[in-house]
């Protein structure tokens, strides 16, 4: 029996129906809810995407398009074809062959896709991967993160567990606070001397965030006498808990911060999750790999996952 499935585009009236979809969906995170995705929707022409089949929602894109081009929306890490518990590998052929007949009728070249790493989902959710397979699509791009399997975690190296010994000898304190300007001060200090770049968010925008999702974006500080030597900032994704930024100052570094600080949310604040992920070490589209960052969180016991992406044309 051939299945149809209806593919429309997102509108504000929907939004309901959108957030209801992804807080039950088995490979998204509160990234993909609408008011983290247009935090910055004056940058991006949203295209997202809503997939029906006998008038049950059954899957949502989250996307933006660019110059003839639908893409995984560029203001997200991941996001993919955001599915329910019901998708099956069949189905989501289906959905994936409707999904190159809307590009072409719509005008679109090709689709850049960068689906959800597998620890990010809640139920086994690659299907989409098999139906770019079969589809002919085509790895653009390979990122490494490096991450923490939380129930069996791997030993940290001496260097690392010298750090923390440092760190507590000095006095250094954890404290979960909602105060981002000091961090900001640090992180927007190294970005530039460091990489000649800026964080992902600014200021403003990351407040806004963390007011809007208080439960799910948190910032962990190391402080010695009221003082910020170092700081990581977590997305909480359910089962994984994201650094999304790691930073500290000269002295924070000679104290150890980010050892003890790293430490204090393994051991408690994030003890439960299933993974911890430190994020990508590579850039040049994944071309180059920073090998002194990705040693720094192997020594903690972090091992390689990858963050995709596939392009398929229209």
């Amino acid at each position: 029996m051939t299945t149809t499935v209806d593919i429309c585009r997102y509108r504000s009236d929907k939004k309901g129906a959108w957030d209801a979809f992804v807080k039950t969906s088995k490979n998204a995170t509160f990234l993909h809810y609408r008011d983290f995705m247009e935090y910055h929707a004056d940058r991006f022409t949203d295209h997202s995407l809503m997939m029906g089949v006998d008038g049950d929602l059954v899957a949502i894109l989250p996307a933006c398009e660019e110059q003839g081009v639908l893409k995984s929306h560029a203001g997200l890490t991941y996001g993919g074809i955001l599915t329910g518990p019901k998708m099956t590998a069949e189905r989501m052929l289906f959905i994936v062959e409707t999904l190159l007949q809307y590009l072409r009728d719509n005008g679109f070249d090709s689709f850049q896709y960068k689906p959800a790493p597998h620890i990010y989902h809640a139920q086994p959710a690659e299907e989409d991967i098999y139906a770019m397979h079969r589809f002919a699509g085509v790895v653009t791009r390979v990122d490494v993160s490096s991450t923490i399997n939380m129930l069996d975690p791997l030993p940290w190296s001496t260097l690392r567990k010298r750090g923390v010994k440092k760190a507590r000898k000095a006095g250094l304190m954890t404290v979960e606070t909602r105060e981002y300007a000091p961090v900001w001060d640090i992180l927007e200090e190294n970005l530039s001397s460091k990489h000649g770049a800026r964080p992902t968010h600014t200021l403003a925008e990351i407040v806004y965030l963390a007011r809007t999702f208080p439960d799910t974006i948190r910032l962990f500080n190391a402080m010695k006498n009221d003082k910020v030597l170092g700081a990581i900032v977590v997305f909480d994704c359910g089962q994984v808990a994201h650094a999304q930024y790691i930073t500290s100052n000269e002295e924070g570094r000679d104290l150890g911060a980010l050892d003890y600080l790293t430490n204090s949310l393994l051991t408690e604040h994030f003890a439960s999750r299933r993974w911890f992920d430190f994020g990508i070490s590579t850039t040049d589209q994944g071309r180059n790999l920073n090998s002194g960052l990705a040693r720094q969180k192997e020594m903690f016991g972090a091992r390689t996952i990858l963050y995709q992406h596939y392009q398929l044309e229209a």
